[in-house]
């Protein structure tokens, strides 16, 4: 194992006002404000994006108006940095979110997931810090360069907090990029020890971390993720129990877990005794803070596996579930179980909004939930009771051997369902008749349904269920809320669309009794997108054949009819959809497909699970996350920018790639910038800051 960090000299030159301002305090890191609010400005009008979302709240929002409705169209690039020398080999899936604190940004880059500071307003590097953890970092579940890090500070000292590749929690001075000698051993805690279970293999056990650490006062919380895919090798997987820190020593403060041990609550929920065999249910997003309350919001995913549950009969706590942990302690103060007996892949997936609402003309504090299921729940943040009722609604069973079907699941009745989350014969594809004909005859061999309809086995007659289970609604980038009107606003995929049929478990390659399959054919280990691909890891292998099951489209056009993506408006004071949208220019193999010569299409949005959005003082902006050319514009993405009260949109730049990562915004002296992370396809990955031009 290898440490790096860089310091270069323009940090002491060129850029010494930052240092000017090393002892000053991030504003809205701890205390009432950080909660909806956003940070004030200074004198010099600085405002810090300290947190990967904005705030502690998940809101993405800062009321910033310098670029609104009448300029956004004039932004253009200030700078833009290229993380392709942090690692072995370029990353294709930037996904990070920077922060950004007094004049410098700091974000993770590359296939090494190295630390890096930067100059807000040009972009240039003024330190790098990377770990050199070889098979450990190959093995990884959770490569690349992550989705971002921490900022703290007490005044005095600064830091930045992020995880490794291999699983490791490391502290950075913020102003050198050294790690700090009073944290854990030499700056960094191994998280695969101390754990309440035992990982006998530090290189190979399966744990690891993409989010950033959640740090509320001297408190850093971390959860853990596992392969991404369906067919994990064992049942009794590494069980995803969540922890927290002191920021300042590294020191274990408490464990909370997902799973519970014989004797705690919600024990008696795995039958059999489950809970003792059974793995994940980890938080892999990130974790929300209510300083006021002393309560930290744990997403928590399903537990092992994802599409077969048959040896952990029953609902299974804490899977799926919403919890609400006392940050001091981390004892349960209540939780919400989402999906009972998770088998659809439709793990939580983000972070819960905290929201200061006004139901019924009374204020309201409360925590909403943005689904895969296309659902969003609303719950009481001090006590778990939904705002609206939450129905147990009866959903059918299966077939599936040994398997254990939940009779009902909680289906919201406001809002109402802001995705698609089942598929219909009336969802099919109908630009005309001809192609309605051809889908029809498609999907024969297939099962459609609503949600939560089963997983059933494949065979020649039925291949398996089609569904948007992994991918659809919204996924890890989660919502935005503004605080000023009550309203949230989410992207929802609604044509990411795959087929679910399952097969005997091959001996040898898991102890699963059912994995995902094609008539007669189980998968082999599925590995999750970027595993494999990181700095220590092997070059990665070409693309596998595909399983021989027929393509989800018709004359090359996607299987289900617009919209294929979306951008909602929910007012969290009615429980009420104000608007929606779609989100995306029309893809170029639709808009230039020959079978629709002659038929006009509204613009259809775009499919993908990766848009994030940010919220200012006027707009919503989102970036498209699939390459198109158009006449107004070369082969690239676009940037987008919509009113906020009413979905129109205002204004768009273009980028030269794809979104990847959610926007963030900040404003030095008495300028505001807007960054996003880009990548994908054959481009490697990139931060472009966009602002205003200079006034001439």
């Amino acid at each position: 194992m290898k440490t790096r960090s860089l310091t270069l000299l323009t940090l002491l030159l060129s850029a010494a006002p930052v240092l000017l301002l090393a002892g000053a305090p991030a504003l809205a890191q701890t205390g009432p404000a950080a909660l909806n609010g956003a940070p004030a400005a200074r004198k010099d009008k600085t405002v810090n994006w300290p947190t990967y979302n904005a705030d502690l709240a998940g809101s993405r929002y800062l009321p910033l108006a310098q670029i609104d409705a009448s300029n956004f169209k004039d932004l253009e690039i200030a700078w833009r940095f290229k993380t392709d020398m942090f690692g072995s080999r370029p990353e294709y899936k930037l996904e990070g979110t920077p922060l950004a604190v007094d004049g410098v940004l700091y974000t993770t880059a590359g296939t090494r997931r190295a630390v890096v500071a930067l100059n807000a307003v040009t972009g240039e590097l003024l330190w790098s810090y990377s770990l050199h953890e070889g098979k450990r970092s190959a093995e990884s579940p959770r490569a690349l360069s992550g989705r971002g890090l921490s900022y703290w500070t007490d005044g005095t000292k600064r830091r930045i907090l992020y995880t490794t590749i291999g699983y490791r929690l490391i502290s950075l001075d913020a102003d050198t990029g050294q790690p700090d000698p009073d944290f854990g051993d030499k700056g960094m805690v191994d998280l695969k020890k101390d754990w309440d279970q035992e990982i006998l293999d530090l290189e190979t056990g399966e744990a690891g971390a993409h989010s950033a650490p959640a740090i509320s006062g001297n408190t850093i919380i971390i959860g853990a993720a596992f392969r991404e895919g369906f067919t994990p090798k064992d049942k009794n997987n590494t069980k995803g129990y969540v922890r927290a820190f002191d920021v300042r020593t590294g020191k274990r403060l408490w464990t909370f877990h997902t799973i519970p041990k014989p004797g705690e609550f919600g024990y008696e929920s795995w039958y059999d005794n489950s809970a003792d065999t059974t793995g994940n249910a980890g938080v892999w997003t990130q974790v929300s803070i209510d300083p006021d309350l002393n309560l930290a919001y744990l997403n928590v995913e399903s537990p092992t596996s994802d599409f077969y549950g048959g040896h952990r009969r029953g609902p299974g706590l804490f899977g799926n579930s919403i919890v609400a942990v006392d940050l001091t302690t981390g004892q349960r103060k209540w939780h919400y179980q989402l999906i009972h007996h998770e088998i659809w892949d439709l793990d939580n997936s983000s972070a819960p909004l905290l929201m200061n609402v006004t139901v019924d003309g009374k204020p309201k504090k409360v925590v909403g939930i943005p689904s895969k299921q296309g659902f969003f729940y609303v719950l009481d943040r001090a006590t778990g009771k939904p705002v609206w009722p939450i129905k147990e609604v009866k959903v059918p069973a299966g077939t599936v051997p040994g398997e254990w079907y939940s009779p009902t699941q909680p289906i919201p009745t406001k809002p109402a369902a802001y995705g698609r989350n089942g598929y219909l014969e009336s969802d099919l594809i109908d630009f005309t008749p001809e192609l309605k004909a051809k889908a029809v005859e498609l999907v024969k061999r297939y099962q459609l349904g609503p949600v939560y309809t089963p997983p059933i086995i494949s065979t020649k007659d039925k291949l398996g269920v089609i569904n948007n289970w992994a991918q659809g609604g919204t996924n890890w980038p989660g919502g935005s809320f503004d605080p000023e009107t009550g309203i949230a606003y989410v992207y929802a995929c609604g044509t990411c669309i795959s087929t679910t049929g399952l097969q005997p478990g091959p001996q040898g390659m898991t102890n699963i009794k059912w994995v995902v399959g094609v008539d007669g054919v189980p998968v082999s280990m599925i590995k999750g997108p970027g595993e494999g691909a990181g700095a220590d890891s092997p070059a990665p292998a070409p693309a596998a054949a595909g399983s021989g099951a027929p393509r989800l489209a018709v004359d090359g056009l996607p299987l289900m009819k617009p919209p294929y993506g979306t951008l909602s408006a929910i007012d969290i004071n009615k429980g009420e959809i104000k608007w929606q949208i779609a989100h995306g220019e029309t893809p170029d193999f639709v808009r230039n497909s020959p079978a629709l010569k002659g038929v006009t299409i509204p613009r259809t949005g775009q499919a993908t699970y990766q848009i994030g959005t940010l919220v200012t003082k006027s707009l919503v902006i989102a970036g498209e996350n699939q390459f198109t050319t158009t006449e107004d514009h070369p082969r690239g993405a676009m940037l987008r920018a919509y009113d906020k009260t009413n979905g129109k949109e205002v204004g768009a730049v273009f980028m030269p790639a794809p979104q990847s990562g959610s926007p963030m915004t900040y404003m030095v002296g008495d300028k505001q910038y807007i960054v996003v992370a880009t990548s994908g396809g054959s481009a490697s990955g990139e931060y472009i800051a966009y602002t205003l031009p200079d006034k001439r």
